[in-house]
């Protein structure tokens, strides 16, 4: 079979070879901690399973859903917005478009905004998604590197002039994944007018605006006077109300990339599923309570694992946000190589940092998707493992 050339830069090679090596362990009878793929564990707010169980047992809910959502969700979305974000008014009409998850946006955008040959800035690391979609729209990926120096934050004055030229997208992602690091306005209104001035369009995704610690709050970047005329942001509820499995989201802001993402999606899908779209409406619109009760189940999470190998002399940033640790290792070793041991000796499944980019390299990604106690586990088993007292083989 013929294969596209494009799928040549599609790969999952890292994250395939990590669950390879947790199945295999598993049927050797080993018991495996998983903190690799970040899918919350955690349920939805009673509520929303209450709406989702309720409209399934409608026979009115089985047929087409529009392809746009429903008005009565773009409006839950637009005025959940507006209070979340002071006062940013979105018409849901033109402003917001109901996605079957952020990625379905995120791998599609390009699609409808890019040419063949366009270049398009994305983070390096970054979640794998961010240049899929661009190389699936045949255009050319060029790296933002995101260096601990710089707090993560790209130095927009160091990129090469002639690449900026090119460039017709520029993708962020504050709070991060997987480096959970983040933005401020003063950043987020220097982005703006970069993208501006070199007529880029800026993409942000804020999967993470709900899943937050020690009080701390993300902005949008809408909020920024005058983004609307250059950016477009990502919302899912698969973090905010641990709905990752019913794929709903949302693009919002500029209506030129708003419908331009509306158009090819009317001709390559339908709608959300109805029930899902009920639910969503219900989590917009009820107690946001959960919120903070679920981050602080995680931040519970981040303090008992970075306290706990603190201990053990692995010194790791606590972040302000999301579900992950972005940790550098303690030792010079190629991140894969840590992983692999990490998994045979401790039973732990982390993902290098490679998988997510060139200057993912030093550092692996932690998920805090298991329960307090399987933490404490982790750091046992770390510490039993002897694996930081380990040299990298030569």
């Amino acid at each position: 079979m013929i294969r596209a050339k494009k799928l040549q830069h599609l790969t999952s090679s890292i994250f395939t070879e990590m669950a390879n090596h947790k199945h295999r362990l598993i049927a050797q009878g080993r018991d495996i901690i998983d903190l690799g793929i970040g899918s919350p564990d955690l349920p939805p707010p009673p509520h929303v399973m209450e709406a989702l169980k309720n409209s399934v047992m409608q026979q009115n809910v089985y047929g087409y859903a529009h392809q746009q959502g429903f008005p009565t969700l773009r409006q839950a979305f637009a005025d959940w917005f507006k209070a979340r974000f002071n006062g940013v008014e979105l018409d849901p009409v033109t402003e917001v478009l109901t996605l079957m998850g952020s990625q379905d946006g995120l791998a599609h955008l390009p699609l409808a905004l890019l040419d063949p040959g366009d270049v398009a800035f994305v983070p390096d690391p970054s979640y794998p998604v961010f240049a899929s979609g661009i190389h699936l729209a045949s255009a050319e990926v060029a790296p933002l590197p995101l260096l601990a120096e710089n707090g993560f934050l790209p130095d927009f004055d160091s990129l090469d002039p002639e690449t900026v030229k090119k460039a017709k997208m520029m993708i962020l992602n504050y709070p991060g994944n997987p480096v959970p690091a983040v933005a401020d306005e003063a950043f987020y209104k220097r982005a703006i007018d970069f993208c501006r001035e070199n007529e880029i369009v800026l993409v942000h995704d804020l999967a993470y605006s709900e899943l937050t610690f020690d009080d701390y709050r993300p902005m949008s970047i809408l909020e920024i006077p005058g983004a609307k005329d250059v950016a477009v942001e990502f919302h899912s509820l698969s973090k905010s109300y641990s709905m990752a499995g019913c794929r709903i989201g949302f693009i919002a802001g500029n209506q030129e990339a708003v419908e331009a993402l509306s158009r090819l999606k009317s001709n390559i899908d339908y709608g959300v599923f109805g029930s899902v779209q009920h639910a969503a409406t219900a989590a917009l619109q009820g107690d946001q309570s959960y919120t903070r009760q679920m981050s602080a189940v995680y931040q519970e999470r981040r303090d008992i694992l970075i306290d706990g190998l603190r201990e053990l002399g692995w010194a790791i940033e606590k972040p302000k946000a999301t579900m992950f640790i972005w940790a550098k290792l303690p030792f010079d070793m190629p991140s894969m190589e840590f992983a692999l041991r990490l998994v045979e000796e401790a039973g732990v499944v982390v993902i290098p940092g490679e998988a997510f980019g060139q200057h993912g390299h030093g550092y692996v990604r932690i998920a805090l998707v298991q329960p307090a106690e399987r933490l404490r586990e982790t750091v046992r088993r770390i510490a039993e493992s002897g694996i930081l007292n380990k040299k990298p083989i030569a």
